[in-house]
């Protein structure tokens, strides 16, 4: 079907993408418990509506994320566009690396077949592998598009540099990176390198793991084993001073008769026709809220006053409990 929310196009071999993605992640972890018959109800609700482009990775439940979008798409694959990661992994101490040209292709497989299909549309490196050269995991990830079991390459939290020496490698479709109106680290010499390079961009969490939404008024809405219970931006004098961003976005939502996460979501996609913002949710309620952004017009005006509320570095706390986690070329991650 037509999306309502439209299409865009992601890189310069033309990956054309519905407008606003789905975030699959929180249907298997950090965001508490989740119901598997909602989630692949979601995720066909998506597509009914026209939010086509589907976002897992590998390491989310530890494959169990995989095998849930694939469960929910059988018999739809061809209304999909579907994007998965790899290089991200879980041991003992925490997240682990690998970037390696074997890991690359056996990371591959297993996606494939978790996921039940023959080919991915978009395949991202997760995190950049400080201990091995980008150009031999972008080689390796290359001869996947050769063998015709991905079409498009990704990268995720990059550097400047990383996308750089990349995309010299092989066409790079999308750099998948937190982008908000309370996380605008991207702004500056990455987006620009992206832009330059024709690479498009994908913001995860483009409504502040939620916040934005104004659904979250005190610590006490998490879910015990949600993992913003004890995030530097949920927590203590951070929660108060970030609530006061929210205030400002949600009396300008209802100055314009919207919510305030859709006023949030249209700035993420009114900030270039290169943006597909990829919001996660577990509920067919919150999806559809989600999808009423496309139509959400902004201003000149609009857009200014927004930056205006929330400016670079408004937000209060890091984006992540460990600093290595965030932004740029980094051996953790976790979204």
């Amino acid at each position: 079907m037509t999306s309502p929310t439209g299409t865009r196009t992601l890189g310069r071999n033309g990956l054309v993408v519905s407008a606003l993605g789905l975030g699959c992640m929180g249907m298997s972890q950090s965001y508490g418990a989740a119901d598997r018959d909602e989630s692949i109800a979601t995720i066909h609700r998506a597509l009914d509506l026209g939010v086509t482009f589907l976002d897992t990775s590998d390491v989310y439940g530890d494959g169990h994320n995989e095998e849930l979008v694939g469960e929910a798409i059988a018999g739809r694959r061809d209304e999909v566009q579907l994007a998965t990661k790899f290089s991200l992994s879980r041991d003992g101490a925490g997240m682990r690396i690998d970037g390696r040209p074997e890991n690359v292709r056996a990371s591959a497989e297993a996606s494939l077949r978790r996921l039940g299909v023959d080919v991915v549309d978009l395949y991202y490196q997760h995190r950049v592998d400080p201990q091995v050269p980008i150009e031999d995991t972008v080689g390796a990830m290359a001869e996947l598009v050769q063998a015709g079991k991905v079409r498009h390459l990704g990268l995720s939290e990059a550097s400047a540099a990383s996308l750089r020496r990349a995309a010299a490698v092989h066409p790079i479709a999308a750099l998948q990176s937190e982008w908000s109106l309370w996380t605008r680290d991207l702004e500056g010499e990455v987006l620009a390198t992206a832009r330059n390079l024709g690479i498009g961009i994908v913001p995860f969490s483009p409504l502040g793991r939620g916040f934005l939404t104004g659904a979250i008024t005190s610590p006490a809405d998490f879910d015990e084993d949600d993992f913003r219970r004890g995030h530097p931006r949920f927590t203590g004098e951070a929660f108060a001073a970030n609530l006061r961003l929210v205030e400002a976005v949600r009396e300008m939502a209802a100055q314009k008769g919207v919510s305030p996460g859709q006023l949030a979501l249209a700035w993420v996609m009114g900030q270039g026709r290169d943006v597909v913002p990829i919001p996660g949710t577990k509920r067919r309620r919150y999806l559809e809220e989600n999808a009423g952004a496309a139509a959400v017009e902004l201003s000149a005006d609009d857009l200014a006053r927004l930056d205006a509320i929330a400016p670079p570095g408004v937000a209060v706390g890091g984006r992540y409990v460990n600093a290595g986690y965030a932004y740029g070329d980094s051996p953790e991650g976790a979204a």
